[in-house]
């Protein structure tokens, strides 16, 4: 299925990209406006996811520095996303667990999505785009 396939996502890093930076701003509208509470951990994920949207959609996302930095931003926010998650999981532990009344603000919730954007905005920048790998063996022979 198109979805499920790897090379979707590879190549497509502007794109993903872009909705990336679109998720952190809109986070971040919800946060400046108070929608949402103010949280460090939060206002961490939705930088970091945003920076690694730019870094996507940058003329060579590949280029070793950006691969570098962005690994070092994603291993950032994903310590802060998994730190978070992981205080659920004590509370839940503690018995004192109880999801947000707005459920979709629920920060055990949303760390775990963060986790999983950071993680796989870093893999898809590292990752390399077996398309134009395809093309330049195509070209060679």
């Amino acid at each position: 299925m198109f979805l499920l396939e790897l090379d979707t996502y590879t190549s497509r890093l502007r794109l993903i990209g872009a909705v990336a930076l679109l998720i952190s701003i809109v986070a971040w509208a919800s946060d400046l406006t108070g929608m949402v509470y103010e949280c460090p951990y939060c206002r961490s994920q939705r930088t970091v996811i945003g920076l690694l949207g730019i870094f996507l959609m940058l003329p060579n996302p590949r280029y070793w520095i950006t691969r570098y930095v962005g690994s070092v931003l994603g291993f950032f926010g994903a310590s802060v996303a998994a730190t978070q998650h992981f205080r659920g999981w004590a509370r839940v532990s503690a018995g004192e667990f109880e999801f947000n009344e707005r459920i979709y603000i629920d920060s055990t919730i949303l760390s775990g999505f963060a986790l999983f954007i950071i993680i796989g905005l870093v893999w898809l920048m590292i990752l390399p785009n077996e398309q134009a790998s395809d093309e330049e063996e195509n070209t060679a022979n």
